[in-house]
């Protein structure tokens, strides 16, 4: 069982900066297929950017595409997304999740969840 701790949530204005950790509790982060993902109200979970199974390469969504840069540290066992020209539209519940042998970003593919931070991008 892989359970996992959000933190870093906040209030940021537009053009802000802001990291986002997440803390496993199993294993090194390497692992397995590890991510972010969020919920914009009324609007469905989205993948944001993972590492995939394996090391076997990164996914970012388009929307967050040079602006946001994930990272592990196998010391800590902690993943981060440093999230960089925050836009209100990024503004959302943000989620860390975990899967065994995956290969996409897909929220339905992923089996561990954290409970979530909230990021409000706001002037």
């Amino acid at each position: 069982q892989v359970q996992l701790v959000e933190s870093g949530g906040g209030l940021v204005q537009p053009g802000g900066s802001l990291r986002l950790s997440c803390a496993a509790s199993y294993g090194t982060v390497d692992m397995y297929a590890i991510g972010w993902f969020r919920q914009a109200p009324g609007k469905e979970r989205e993948g944001v950017t993972c590492f995939m199974s394996g090391n076997t390469g990164t996914y970012y969504a388009d929307s967050v595409k040079g602006r946001f840069i994930i990272s592990r540290d196998n010391a800590k066992n902690t993943m981060y997304l440093q999230m960089n020209n925050l836009k209100p539209e990024d503004t959302a519940d943000y989620y860390c999740a975990a899967a065994w042998d995956n290969y996409n970003c897909l929220p339905d593919d992923y089996k561990y969840w954290g409970r979530g931070t909230h990021v409000t991008v706001s002037s």
